[in-house]
């Protein structure tokens, strides 16, 4: 009676709520502490060498999901949202999209190299899922894109024991914590400002009740007191015949 039980609806995704047909879109935004992959390209390719780190860790897919996998070498972005960049010295791309941040140091390097063409990725990009799932951890995203249906699929779906009614964002915004709440049952998860996860955004999934009672109910005082109430339950029936 205690431990209680999940109604099948409880445990089915998107079951409620219309579905807004809007299209929606993501492009990341460099933050501080971000890693930046820039790989500059140009007819003059002997001058290109100095700006550019490994190019298989930045001109394209970094491969799948991984966990643990060290962060490739790149351009740290600093509290300010500053880079030091070659020939440009000190660069500020910290809230700029990649593309808008792309355009800005291909534009600063004009007058070092003809025609540059420029690549700009995240390298660091991560988030978090914990709580009731099957594979806990954080996971290195290489596309920088990543909905929170994607992430919980990455992390092996829920446990049967995880609130999908009320499922926590964690995410940094102008350097605070902010904690956002989504319902996987309804299908208005799909417009929510953290339908698509930022980097670094922590995924956390509740125990639901039947989980949260069976953990009282589990531990040694609660064993304690229900053995007691048994012993007595005993002792006053013995006692009435």
């Amino acid at each position: 009676m205690l431990m209680g039980c999940n109604t099948s609806e409880k445990l089915w995704y998107f079951s409620k709520g219309e579905l807004n047909s809007a299209t929606m879109s993501y492009d990341p935004v460099i933050k501080s502490d971000d890693v930046l992959g820039v790989f500059v390209m140009s007819p003059e390719r002997d001058l290109v060498n100095p700006y550019n780190f490994d190019s298989r860790n930045i001109a394209g897919n970094q491969g799948g999901y991984s966990q643990g996998a060290p962060t490739p070498p790149g351009y740290y972005v600093d509290s300010s949202g500053f880079i030091e960049f070659p020939s440009i010295g000190k660069l500020k791309v910290g809230g700029l999209k990649r593309m808008d941040a792309a355009r800005l140091i291909g534009q600063k390097l004009e007058p070092f190299l003809k025609d540059a063409t420029v690549i700009v990725r995240i390298q660091n990009y991560k988030i978090s899922v914990l709580g009731e799932v099957n594979n806990p951890g954080t996971f290195t995203i290489p596309n920088e894109k990543v909905t929170i249906v994607e992430a919980i699929g990455i992390a092996g779906d829920l446990l049967i024991t995880g609130e999908r009614a009320s499922v926590t964002v964690f995410r940094e915004m102008d350097g605070q914590r902010k904690e956002f709440s989504v319902d996987l049952t309804n299908r208005a998860l799909f417009n929510s400002p953290v339908y698509y996860l930022e980097q670094n955004d922590v995924v956390y999934i509740k125990p639901n009740r039947a989980k949260r009672n069976g953990s009282v109910v589990n531990t040694n005082n609660g064993s304690l007191v229900i053995s007691s109430i048994a012993i007595l339950t005993s002792v006053l029936l013995l006692w009435m015949r």
